[in-house]
């Protein structure tokens, strides 16, 4: 199946050879390294199992050793414990702000539903 295909019409068929979905279905099915997804921006499909694997391991390694550096310091001496190392497709914490919450709370102010006069 050649690219080519979207656009060359089939005369029986009224279509093309090749649909748009059939198009998108074939993108979502390339291995995750193929240059092809690596160019439309989606990262996700780099890390396999053992990529994963290993950045578990790294990050209870990293726990550990900060556990034996604090061992026996006043919890208000301790340093911060490691952020877990950073992986494709997971997004990390967010910070929500002051103004992200006023606007949720007119949005859910303005939706709710009204009260029925007695």
């Amino acid at each position: 199946m050649r690219l080519s295909d979207l656009f060359r019409h089939c005369h029986g068929c009224g279509g093309g050879q090749l649909t748009w979905r059939e198009l998108g279905v074939l993108i979502r099915q390339l291995p995750g390294d193929a240059r092809t997804r690596l160019a439309l921006g989606d990262r996700d499909g780099l890390w396999g199992l053992a990529e994963q694997l290993q950045a578990a391991h790294l990050d209870t390694a990293r726990i550990a050793n900060w556990q034996r550096a604090n061992a026996g310091v006043p919890e208000h001496q301790q340093s911060k414990p490691p952020p877990p190392l950073e992986r494709p497709g997971v997004k990390g914490p967010r910070r929500i702000t002051a103004a992200e919450l006023l606007a949720h709370r007119e949005r859910t102010r303005r939706n709710a539903p009204r009260a029925i006069a007695a």
